[in-house]
């Protein structure tokens, strides 16, 4: 199955529609009086549905098992014609059009079976997605198309070139293909003076991003949280936050980092670990979801 273990989980709902198209009222008729000989077909067919989605993953080996938390399924009734619309959702890491499509399906073909006994000439059709909502479709619209990012490396060995850098790479990779330009990549030793000269200079300049990694542990030369905060006019808590509850679900180290986020001169800052993987990790925490935060500065509804 594909990798997901990098995605975060969000809110995904997906509708789904089959049609069922009888050949005669009376079957119509029989559905809505409840007397076809098989029992209630909407009833029936509502439970045979939500069976089918949780079989999802048994089925198709492609899908990934996940908690599905939310099945409605409803029926609209045009002439001959049976629109069965399911309706999933999940808190979880990939979606559920999937499920939903093999719920509608399921239930379609319960309704044949069930009326095949008085109505020989029942048709399936049109099994579609009709919406899906969460992940990428619905929170990553933006991109960074326009902005340009600064890339600073903290390090007295990096700087010393007793050390290669990975953790500045990898954040200008992630950078990139979110759209964002590169308009500098720069290591400075673990000075608390050059990381704050950095901060200042570069906010004021056309920087809409400028991106510390390293500093942030406990370390006695790990100062770039105590050399940005006093610089910053408002603290992002919630970046923080997610970017250490996104690590803390892969190792329990995380809770030891120190990241900081916020905005200086309308330029946000982050300062991320500067191990590869925290690095790496940091990133796909935020981006590019925090993308949006470039339309709340200019004043953009939310």
């Amino acid at each position: 199955m594909v990798d997901i273990t990098h995605k975060s989980n969000t809110l995904r709902t997906a509708t789904a529609q089959a049609i069922v198209l009888v050949s005669k009222q009376e079957t119509i008729d029989a559905i809505n009086n409840r007397t076809v000989p098989k029992g209630d077909v909407f009833e029936m067919s509502r439970a045979a549905g939500l069976l089918g989605i949780k079989q999802t993953p048994y089925l198709l080996p492609d899908c990934h098992p996940l908690p599905i938390e939310f099945t409605g399924v409803e029926y609209q009734i045009n002439g001959l014609e049976i629109t069965v619309l399911m309706t999933v959702k999940t808190i979880y890491k990939t979606g559920v059009e999937v499920e939903a499509m093999h719920g509608a399906s399921v239930v379609a073909i319960n309704m044949y079976d069930m009326l095949k006994p008085i109505d020989k000439q029942v048709e399936i059709g049109c099994i579609k997605l009709l919406e899906k909502r969460g992940g990428k479709s619905t929170f990553h619209k933006k991109t960074g198309k326009g902005l340009k990012a600064s890339v600073i490396v903290c390090s007295d060995t990096i700087s010393a070139g007793t050390k290669e850098d990975k953790a500045g790479k990898a954040i200008i990779k992630k950078l990139k293909e979110c759209q964002v330009s590169i308009g500098e990549y720069t290591i400075i030793p673990d000075e608390k003076d050059i990381i704050q000269e950095k901060a200042l200079s570069n906010s004021l300049k056309d920087f809409d991003l400028i991106v510390y990694t390293g500093g942030t542990g406990l370390s006695a030369r790990d100062v770039t949280p105590e050399a940005l905060i006093p610089l910053l006019e408002r603290r992002i808590p919630g970046i923080e936050e997610a970017i250490r509850s996104y690590g803390q679900e892969r190792t329990p180290y995380a809770m030891l980092s120190r990241s900081v986020a916020g905005v200086l001169n309308n330029t946000l800052i982050l300062a991320l670990p500067g191990s590869t993987k925290g690095a790496e990790e940091s990133m796909e925490a935020i981006f590019p979801a925090i993308l949006h935060i470039y339309g709340v500065i200019k004043g953009e509804r939310h």
